[in-house]
């Protein structure tokens, strides 16, 4: 694996699936390339991390994906690391997909693995595919270049973009999915994705139910509307 590489792995009070998450990852990615970032975990996710040896950061309360990731980055940018995956907690993400993501990342500076890319048979629900419709087709015609999956978590970073986003981060739900590739390309990154196939959630709260499916939808609206309002940024 790329000694240069970091997996960054934002967790909350994932005590129930991350041990075995961390031994699937293990099998591709040396424990040293490893942080967890612990998000306020009330649980016994830190000592597991500790318990096995790998990189553990602390938040002192819950603050959301995004700042997890942002403190992902500013770990990575001090301490010389030059690529970055993100990856989920809850074994959705498969290890396999590391190494095309992070030979990617030699051509482009931000790379998603899509969920709907290639011959992926990924199932939603209707409310929460018409939301993820509607932002992936919100930040195609934002950034100029046609994406199938804004809302995935397993992406990564190259150089260039570490040091942008361990400087600002959107920490917001969704923001930090999707205004995040709304920055990059403002700020002249690009972007790019690769298909994945990913695997049900084996732990913590569910997404795929009627009330969380509609609020979903409700956040997706606002993060449109502030998408569509959006100047690009310009450096100082």
């Amino acid at each position: 694996m790329d000694s240069s590489l970091l997996v960054v792995i934002p967790a909350f009070n994932e005590e129930a699936v991350l041990g075995r998450t961390l031994d699937a990852l293990l099998q591709e990615v040396p424990s040293n390339q490893v942080l967890v970032v612990s998000d306020g975990s009330t649980d016994k996710t830190s000592q597991i991390v500790l318990d096995k040896k790998i990189n553990l950061l602390e938040l002192p309360f819950n603050l959301g994906v995004g700042a997890a990731m942002r403190s992902g980055f500013q770990y990575a940018k001090e301490n010389g690391f030059q690529k970055v995956i993100q990856f989920d907690a809850d074994l959705q993400h498969q290890p396999k997909y590391i190494k095309e993501i992070v030979s990617k990342l030699n051509e482009l500076d931000v790379v998603v693995g899509s969920r709907f890319a290639g011959n992926s048979d990924y199932k939603v629900s209707f409310v929460r595919s018409l939301a993820m419709g509607l932002l992936k087709d919100s930040v195609t015609r934002h950034i100029g270049k046609k994406m199938t999956d804004v809302t995935s978590g397993f992406r990564g970073a190259n150089k260039k973009a570490i040091d942008i986003f361990a400087d600002f981060y959107p920490s917001e739900y969704l923001a930090d999915t999707v205004e995040s590739l709304i920055m990059a390309h403002d700020k002249g990154l690009s972007i790019g994705e690769i298909p994945v196939t990913m695997q049900e959630r084996q732990g913590g709260m569910p997404s795929q139910n009627i009330f969380r499916s509609t609020l979903y939808l409700f956040r997706s609206i606002l993060v449109i509307i502030a998408t569509l309002t959006v100047k690009p940024r310009k450096d100082n």
